[in-house]
C-alpha cells in the first residue's frame, strides 16, 4: 500500500506534471508559427523534404530511417522539432565521450589471445567483437545453465554466501521482497566481514519501487550504490537510455547475467503475468573479467579518481573446459549495434535450427531478413512469445509481424501459462546466447545491455532441452489465429508499428 500511494501522489505526479509544462510551452511555440501561413507552409515543405533526405542518407537501420520520415511528413513541425530534440542532446555526446575514455582506458585488459587458428569458424566473430566491441572470446571457461529463476535464485545465495573480496551488483530492477531482502541479508553480514559490496541499478527503480533515499540507506550499511540516469522532470532524451543489464560478479571467479531481476515476481513467488519463464547463466573462468569490467565501466561514468581495475581481475581457469565463452556488453552512445549483430551471426551461420525466446518482437527490417534467408535455406527458425504480456502495446505490434513472418516459414509459438521473459538464441546444438538482450528496437538500440555467447560447451545442449519442454506448453500461432484477432487492436498494432523504432 506505502508503494502504491508513493507511486500514485508522489514523484510519478510531479514529473508527469513537470512534463506537461514542459510541453505545453513547445506547443504554444509551434502553434504561434501557424500565424504565418504560407511562410509557414512552404518553409515547413522545403526543411521536411530537406531532413528527409538527410535522414534517407543516414547509416541506421532502415526501420527507424522510416519512422522518421513518416514522423516528419505526417507533422513537419513537431516532427522536425522532435528529430532535433532527439539529436541535439549535449548530456548524450557527453556520456558517449566518457564512454569512450573508459573503453580506451579497460582495453589493455580485455586482449584477445591467441587461442584459435585464424581459418577458424569462431576467428571472424572474434575479430570483429574484438575490434569493435572491445571484448574476447575465452577457452578457459565454463557456463552454468539455469532455466528457471528460482534456479539463479538459489545458486546465487549459495555463491553470495562464499564471497571473500568483492561483489559487484548492476541491475535494471530491484524491488523489496523475498529475494531482495534475503540478498541484502547476505550483503549486510559480507560488509561486516570486510568484503567490498558495490550495487548499481537503474533509475526507474526511483520512479516507482525504491525509496529516493535508498543509495543512502546503502551507503549507511556500508554498500557502495550508483543509480543510473535517475529519473528528472526535465525532457531530454538522456533518460531514454536505461541501464538494462543484469550483472552480479563475486570476487571474479563467478559472474551471473540472464532476464532475471532481483524482485518476486522473477522467482514467483508473486503472480504479476502468471507463470514467470525466465532464464540465466552462472560464468565461471577467465571469462568473468569481462563482466568484470563491464561493471566497473558504468560505475566509473560520474567517477573522477581512476580505477584500480587490476585488484579486481583474475585469470581463473577452468580445469577441463571446453568449448568458447565470450561475455559481451553493447551501448546505444554509438553506432554499432552489437547485440543486433551477433543475433545476425548466428541466423546466418546456422544449419539446421535457430530457436529464439523473446518477450518481445519487435524487429528491425535486417533483422527480419536475416530470418526469412534462414528459413528459406532449410534452418528450422522458431519463435517462443508470452501468451499473457507486461506490455500490451508491444504485444500488438509483435502481432503485426506474426503473419508475414509465418508466411515465411518460421514457426511462432505463446507460452500459454503466462509470461515469456528469456532472451535466448540458440542453434544446431553448437552456439547460444543468453543475457539481457529483447528482440526489439529498445534492447538492441536505445538500451545498455549484455549477454554470453557461448559456442561447443555444455550448457548450449541444456538451453536446447529446456526450448524443447518450453514449446510442451506453448501454443504454436496460425494464419488462422492471426486473422481472428481483434480488429481495432490490429488496427492499434499497425498504428504503433509506425513509431515502434523510436519508442
Amino acid at each position: 500500500m506505502r508503494k502504491i500511494f508513493r507511486v500514485l501522489f508522489g514523484r510519478t505526479l510531479f514529473l508527469i506534471l513537470s512534463l506537461l509544462i514542459q510541453a505545453v510551452v513547445l506547443l504554444s511555440f509551434m502553434l504561434r508559427l501557424s500565424d504565418y501561413l504560407y511562410i509557414y507552409y512552404g518553409f515547413t515543405v522545403i526543411v521536411s523534404l530537406l531532413f528527409c533526405a538527410h535522414i534517407a542518407n543516414l547509416d541506421i537501420s532502415s526501420s527507424i530511417r522510416t519512422s522518421w520520415i513518416t514522423i516528419i511528413l505526417a507533422m513537419p513541425v513537431f516532427g522536425i522539432l522532435f528529430y532535433l530534440f532527439i539529436k541535439i542532446q549535449p548530456q548524450v555526446r557527453k556520456i558517449n565521450k566518457r564512454i569512450d575514455c573508459l573503453i580506451e582506458e579497460t582495453r589493455p585488459y580485455l586482449v584477445q589471445k591467441n587461442i584459435y587458428d585464424e581459418n577458424s569458424h569462431i576467428a571472424g566473430l572474434s575479430q570483429y567483437m574484438n575490434t569493435y566491441g572491445g571484448f574476447p572470446i575465452y577457452n578457459n571457461s565454463d557456463v552454468k545453465y539455469f532455466k528457471i529463476g528460482e534456479e539463479k535464485y538459489e545458486q546465487l545465495l549459495i555463491e553470495l554466501s562464499n564471497a571473500k573480496k568483492f561483489i559487484f551488483l548492476e541491475y535494471f530492477i530491484i524491488d523489496e521482497g523475498k529475494m531482495w531482502d534475503s540478498i541484502l541479508e547476505i550483503l549486510k553480514e559480507k560488509v561486516k566481514e570486510g568484503v567490498e559490496v558495490r550495487l548499481m541499478y537503474d533509475g526507474t527503480c526511483m520512479f516507482a519501487l525504491l525509496p529516493h533515499s535508498y543509495p543512502k540507506q546503502m551507503e549507511k550499511l556500508g554498500i557502495k550504490c550508483h543509480v543510473f540516469s535517475p529519473i528528472r522532470p526535465a525532457l531530454t532524451t538522456y533518460q531514454n537510455n536505461r541501464d538494462h543489464r543484469k550483472i552480479l560478479v563475486i570476487d571474479g571467479r563467478v559472474a551471473f547475467t540472464g532476464g532475471v531481476n532481483l524482485a518476486d515476481e522473477y522467482i514467483n513467488v508473486t503472480k504479476r503475468f502468471g507463470h514467470w519463464k525466465d532464464n540465466a547463466v552462472m560464468v565461471t573462468g577467465e571469462a568473468v573479467r569481462s563482466f568484470t569490467i563491464m561493471f566497473l565501466q558504468i560505475w566509473n561514468l560520474g567517477e573522477t579518481v581512476k580505477e584500480d581495475y587490476e585488484k579486481y581481475l583474475t585469470e581463473e581457469s577452468v580445469e577441463g573446459a571446453k568449448g568458447y565463452v565470450m561475455p559481451y556488453g553493447d551501448h546505444p552512445y554509438d553506432e554499432e549495434y552489437i547485440g543486433e549483430y551477433v543475433y545476425m551471426d548466428i541466423i546466418n551461420k546456422a544449419k539446421k535450427y535457430v530457436h529464439i525466446m523473446t518477450p518481445y518482437l519487435i524487429p528491425s527490417n535486417e533483422m527480419i531478413r536475416c530470418l526469412e534467408h534462414a528459413s528459406k535455406r532449410g534452418v528450422d527458425v522458431k519463435i517462443i512469445m508470452p501468451y499473457i504480456t507486461d506490455k500490451p502495446s508491444a504485444y500488438y505490434i509483435a502481432r503485426t509481424y506474426y503473419p508475414k513472418l509465418i508466411e515465411k516459414g518460421i514457426e511462432i509459438y505463446e507460452y500459454i501459462p503466462g509470461f515469456v521473459h528469456a532472451k535466448t538464441f540458440v542453434s544446431d546444438d553448437k552456439k547460444a546466447v543468453v543475457g539481457t538482450i529483447n528482440l526489439d528496437f529498445r534492447s538492441l538500440y536505445q538500451n545498455l545491455e549484455c549477454a554470453a555467447y557461448m559456442e561447443d560447451v555444455g550448457a548450449v545442449k541444456d538451453i536446447e532441452k529446456d526450448y524443447q519442454e518450453t514449446l510442451s506448453y506453448c501454443k504454436k500461432i496460425t494464419l488462422e489465429d492471426c486473422d481472428k484477432y481483434n480488429p481495432v487492436l490490429k488496427l492499434v498494432g499497425k498504428l504503433l508499428w509506425i513509431i515502434s523504432p523510436l519508442m
